[in-house]
């Protein structure tokens, strides 16, 4: 992972920083990760898991019909010939 070093931040930013931080229940350097990850990431994003996950809390799905959900095949994977 990259390094990335902020000089010059202003106190009162890097004060900001760390209340927020705080409230949020992590370390200052995690919230300044979590802060960019959001300002850069595409807009209206489409994220499967998260809708999957909507869906089930909308069904009300029990704990035997999330166990069959949670089933994966975990054998390994087969090659595919495309030609």
């Amino acid at each position: 992972m990259a390094t990335l070093t902020v000089r010059n931040l202003p106190d009162e930013v890097h004060r900001a920083l760390r209340l927020r931080a705080a409230r949020h229940g992590r370390s200052t350097e995690a919230e300044v990760r979590a802060i960019l990850e959001a300002a850069v990431k595409p807009e209206g994003r489409f994220k499967l898991g998260s809708w999957l996950a909507e869906i089930g809390r909308e069904l009300q799905l029990d704990e035997e019909e999330v166990a069959l959900v949670e089933q994966r095949d975990r054998s390994a994977p087969r090659a595919v010939d495309l030609s």
